[in-house]
């Protein structure tokens, strides 16, 4: 049965926004003016508001020849809040701007959107405006994320302290996995499209990649255990580079240790299969999504007890450079082995 097919020129720009958007609704109070107008109206009650942009590009950073679109509406939302959290803040609304090219359907737009509205609703976040527009080819996605956070409890990158802890979130290098294996299977069927794919049952590292969550239950942690992290970020372009970022904008060194990062047994395995060192993945591979933060030391019994953090080192002195020592007992010197937007 062939599957039914509505050209968005039959709608043009207006239908198709009061398509997309017809079933919208408030679920937070700072927002008091949402679609419809020409700009949304926010009131976050004498807190402060932080907002986050990012932009993906097709071909760049996602492939439709294995993402489905609803996965992808999905991740669009989720790697925005994922900044909110990691500024300790709360995020309550986004706009969403698409480009599209007349390769997409209205189904195939109404498939994208299930998934940010999935992501709205488990987040507790409002879709308060964006534009849609005509690309050449292909798709293009802008998200901006706004959140509140009480007065100055906002965390930077820029303000840990030498001796604090450094910690991190879940586990790391799944998605750099999945994303391998993906690859490998597109690469077999470009080759000889008869074949399957064989995805191995990876479930979880292929979940990773393509419907990753954002750490709002760390967050919630946090709050709860009256923990105010010194500094913090989010994990997107691999921990390496995410922890230099942290040494260079609080003007400190760091030591991590090799036997404390968190990677999962099934990242493990895959990573072995793949000829590939499971720590290596987890310092270089990116889009992972956890939280990267620094603690003060006398909080580390406030932690202890989370099996979602993970302390894998410390900050140290500036002159101490920043290192990884290896499981062997080695000494080496940490480098930006991370995803790169520019790099082809």
């Amino acid at each position: 049965m062939e599957q039914e097919r509505t050209e968005i020129n039959d709608l043009g720009e207006f239908g198709l926004i009061d398509h997309l958007t017809r079933n919208v609704e408030i679920q937070n109070a700072s927002t008091v003016l949402g679609i419809g107008d020409d700009a949304a109206v926010i009131d976050h009650f004498g807190k402060q508001t932080v907002i986050s942009t990012d932009m993906l590009v097709e071909g760049i950073h996602f492939d439709l020849m294995y993402t489905p679109l609803k996965h992808l509406g999905y991740k669009s939302v989720v790697v925005n809040l994922s900044d909110i959290y990691a500024m300790n803040a709360t995020p309550t609304q986004i706009t969403v701007s698409i480009a599209f090219s007349n390769r997409f359907s209205l189904e195939a737009l109404d498939e994208f959107y299930e998934g940010i509205y999935a992501a709205c609703e488990k987040y507790g976040v409002d879709l308060v405006g964006g534009d849609t527009s005509n690309s050449q080819k292909g798709l293009i996605i802008s998200i901006t994320a706004i959140g509140e956070v009480t007065p100055d409890q906002f965390v930077k990158r820029s303000t840990a302290q030498k001796g604090d802890l450094i910690c991190v979130s879940g586990d790391l290098g799944a998605a750099y996995l999945g994303l391998t294996l993906l690859e490998r299977e597109k690469k077999i069927f470009l080759e000889n499209p008869s074949l399957s794919p064989d995805l191995e049952n990876q479930t979880y590292i292929i979940g990773r990649l393509l419907k990753p969550e954002a750490r709002k239950d760390i967050i919630d942690f946090l709050h709860e255990s009256e923990i105010v992290p010194t500094a913090m970020m989010d994990v997107s372009d691999g921990l390496s580079s995410e922890v230099l970022h942290l040494c260079k904008q609080s003007n400190l060194g760091a030591v991590i240790y090799e036997d404390k990062i968190p990677v999962a047994q099934e990242s493990r395995e895959m990573a072995l299969k793949f000829g590939l060192d499971p720590t290596a993945c987890a310092l270089s591979g990116g889009e992972d999504y956890e939280l990267l933060f620094t603690m003060k030391q006398q909080d580390y019994d406030k932690i202890v007890l989370n099996e979602q953090i993970s302390v894998i080192g410390y900050m140290a002195d500036i002159s101490e450079g920043v290192h990884i020592l290896t499981k062997g007992g080695n000494k080496f010197k940490l480098v930006s082995q991370g995803w790169n937007a520019f790099k082809q």
